[in-house]
């Protein structure tokens, strides 16, 4: 057993592993006693029943306990299916968030700074650490783009279905005539690539050094610690700079490059699968339009899953955030069943 194992003296590296692993059993062992355990009252409301020698009251209750024992029976079935389903290797890692304005100017780029500050208040109620990696600012605030790294259990589990376009429609405040105006912004949510996952060839990489840019004082006047690091075969470019240290930087912009890399051999996957992948929340596509946010009719609406809520401020103060991730992973789940259900003899 798992347990056992992680009782006794383990090099390092194989206590971690095992302690995934374990962290990954045990809420399924634990589905599995709870099943076993309501198969058993039932079958003991069974027996009482049809025994002829109790008495009718008490078959009275049995008959009536039966029912509640049998709903509670299938749901707990339901339950063991979805956490016997087998997993995306990069559930349980920390993601790389980026969100970019699009389409509609200064009010893009503002709606892009509604968004990151929804994801990072929907993160700290997850207990889960924000960090910006790297910010553009917008003209009138907002953001043009920013990079975040996300820390903690299973944010790639929740936020996976995020990427795509984002669209906003509202009055700007600049409009004095109030004219709705409909502008966007697109999501990407990159699991994050540990050094195992991806190689990358030191030869590939162009790495040039320079000051940091914008505010920050004499600091960035005086060093030279923005990293910009081209990945030469792929021609994707990073550019890190929030860190005054060169070292940290040059180590961001690494964490970044990994993640984009393994992030294009996943598109690349899926692409190939995508005759499987019909039944699946979207496609994932970052020009894949996901949501609508409504500010006049305070409405949010999932595209994907024909969902509508009317709760936006709720949403956007990543308070109800959760019940259209949790509609969403319910849904995929769902389609897993339904396509697990189909192979089987």
């Amino acid at each position: 057993m798992v347990e056992a194992e992680l009782a006794e003296q383990l090099a390092p590296d194989k206590y971690v592993a095992l302690s995934r692993e374990f962290a990954e059993l045990e809420p399924v062992a634990e589905k599995i006693k709870a099943y076993r355990a309501a198969i058993q009252e039932l079958a003991g409301v069974k027996t009482l029943m049809e025994d002829a020698d109790s008495d009718a009251e008490m078959r009275s209750m049995a008959a009536a306990e039966k029912g509640e024992l049998e709903e509670k029976c299938d749901a707990l079935a339901r339950a063991l299916q979805v956490a016997l389903l087998p997993k995306d290797a990069m559930d349980e890692r920390n993601v790389i968030l980026e969100i970019r304005a699009g389409t509609g100017g200064d009010e893009a780029s503002l709606f892009a700074g509604d968004l990151f500050r929804m994801y990072e208040r929907y993160a700290a109620k997850q207990g889960w650490k924000t960090e910006v990696v790297s910010a553009s600012d917008g003209a009138s605030g907002g953001y043009k783009e920013v990079i975040a790294e996300i820390r903690g259990r299973g944010a790639f589990a929740k936020l996976k279905f995020e990427s795509g376009v984002h669209r906003v429609q509202r009055v700007p405040d600049t409009e004095a005539s109030g004219r709705i105006h409909t502008s966007a912004a697109t999501v990407a949510v990159l699991p994050e690539a540990e050094e195992v996952d991806v190689a990358i060839n030191e030869a590939d990489l162009k790495i040039d050094t320079m000051r940091a840019q914008g505010a920050g004082g004499q600091h960035v006047n005086k060093t030279e610690s923005a990293i910009r690091v081209t990945h030469i075969p792929s021609g994707i470019i990073i550019f890190v700079q929030e860190e005054r240290s060169q070292h940290k930087n040059r180590s961001r912009a690494m964490s970044l490059l990994r993640a984009k890399l393994y992030d294009v051999e996943r598109q690349r996957l899926d692409a190939e699968r995508a005759a499987d992948r019909r039944g699946q929340v979207g496609s994932g596509d970052r020009s894949e339009r996901i949501r609508t946010y409504n500010f006049p009719q305070g409405r949010v609406t999932d595209h994907r899953i024909n969902l509508t809520l009317y709760k936006l401020p709720q949403v956007m103060e990543g308070e109800a955030l959760g019940d259209l991730i949790d509609a969403l992973v319910a849904e995929h789940q769902a389609a897993l069943l339904a396509a697990d259900e189909g192979t089987r003899p």
